[in-house]
């Protein structure tokens, strides 16, 4: 019974999901335009540009580390997607699916250690299985027309690797610099600032 009650959404819960969740809804519209941008200084390789991916990562490990409950990672990576197509990004709806799958990878990390375990390794698995499938969707969606050894292979593995430093370790960092200041305090990760 008490697993049931640690796993219950309280009302922080889904406003702080939700805070996270708009945020990086914005912050993915603006790294579409980033995206956009660096464009010609990978044109030295194209997969290269994967390296950038794992921002689009963030809130799905970001909010598994703080909310602590199932659903967290789906829910912010998914309304996330959701803000940003409704901003205007340049891949229209399709990112709300890729966000739903993205969300999934994450969530599939934290379910796997049951909810129990946010320390670094967590976050790093979170951040892999994020990029995994994160690059299953580009490789069968927007990839599916390029060659499978110089395109989609390397730029899979770019986004795994992007997903893991950006999302995964990026996240940890994010949490270990926040709780200090306080605002975690509601949450697991606020209580055990000094253990992080």
């Amino acid at each position: 019974m008490k697993s049931t009650d640690n796993n219950r959404w309280r009302t922080i819960d889904i406003v702080i999901a939700s805070v996270i969740a708009v945020a990086f809804g914005v912050i993915f519209w603006a790294w579409g335009t980033v995206w956009s941008v660096t464009e010609s200084a990978f044109a030295f390789f194209p997969p290269a540009q994967a390296i950038l991916y794992g921002i689009w990562l963030m809130p799905a490990v970001l909010s598994g580390l703080i909310i602590r409950k199932p659903g967290a990672s789906l829910y912010t990576e998914t309304v996330a997607a959701i803000i940003s197509a409704l901003l205007g990004n340049q891949w229209g709806g399709t990112v709300i699916v890729q966000g739903l799958v993205q969300g999934l990878g994450a969530e599939l990390a934290f379910a796997a250690l049951r909810y129990r375990s946010f320390k670094l390794p967590s976050a790093l698995l979170a951040g892999l299985l994020t990029g995994v499938s994160a690059a299953l969707f580009d490789f069968f969606v927007w990839n599916s027309e390029y060659a499978l050894g110089n395109y989609r292979i390397p730029y899979a593995l770019f986004t795994v690797i992007s997903s893991v430093i950006l999302a995964g370790l990026g996240s940890w960092a994010l949490v270990r610099a926040l709780a200090p200041t306080g605002v975690l305090d509601r949450f697991g990760a606020g209580r055990e600032r000094a253990l992080i």
